[in-house]
């Protein structure tokens, strides 16, 4: 009987370390599994901020230019204007073409508030912002809303062949509030 009982205990006993050594294993298995995971999120994190290090440094090779317009430009014959306002280089180079019966002058299309580009209104018979509502007569005065003073001229000029030359490098201010006004100087205008 005792060595019944001597079997049934040294069985016992030697399944015990068998279940301890697959727990162990299994265990191993399990943090041998975070740890692969672990480098691998670490890894990616790495690689990553390379990633992103290596785009802004080929981001360097594309400089960020503005391309803009000419400021210095032909518009034309002055026969090639009607009295009024013409609105044909406002898109390209932001300026109306203003037609009198004795002179012809080229406004700069920027509001003197906050630089918004004003709309001619020919309903209405003048610009009007449509940022903050400053208006303005025909030749670019102001009469109501927030702006400070009238619209700026373009410098104006004939080249040797009759064509209009424009710049806009070149503006002529009329200031009431600090006494300034250049609206009449030569190349603000020319005669017709």
């Amino acid at each position: 009987m005792s060595d019944g009982k001597s079997g049934e205990v040294t069985s016992a006993s030697s399944k015990a370390p068998a279940a301890n050594a697959s727990a162990a294993l299994d265990s191993k298995a399990a943090a041998k599994t975070v740890n692969t995971t672990r480098r691998r999120i670490v890894w990616a994190c790495i690689w990553g901020y390379l990633g992103v290090n290596f785009l802004m440094f080929l981001r360097f090779f594309f400089p960020r230019a503005l391309y803009e317009p000419n400021t210095v430009f032909d518009i034309g014959f002055p026969t090639d204007f009607a009295l009024g306002i013409d609105q044909r280089f406002l898109m390209t180079n932001r300026v109306w073409v203003v037609r009198e019966p004795d002179r012809l002058f080229v406004i700069f299309a920027r509001c003197t508030h906050l630089g918004c580009t004003p709309e001619w209104k020919p309903a209405e018979n003048k610009f009007k912002c449509p940022c903050h509502g400053s208006g303005y007569d025909s030749e670019g005065v102001n009469f109501e809303g927030p702006a400070p003073r009238p619209m700026d001229r373009s410098f104006v000029q004939l080249d040797p062949t009759g064509k209009i030359t424009v710049d806009t490098s070149r503006l002529f201010v009329d200031d009431p509030r600090a006494g300034v006004n250049h609206f009449n100087d030569p190349g603000a205008f020319l005669n017709v």
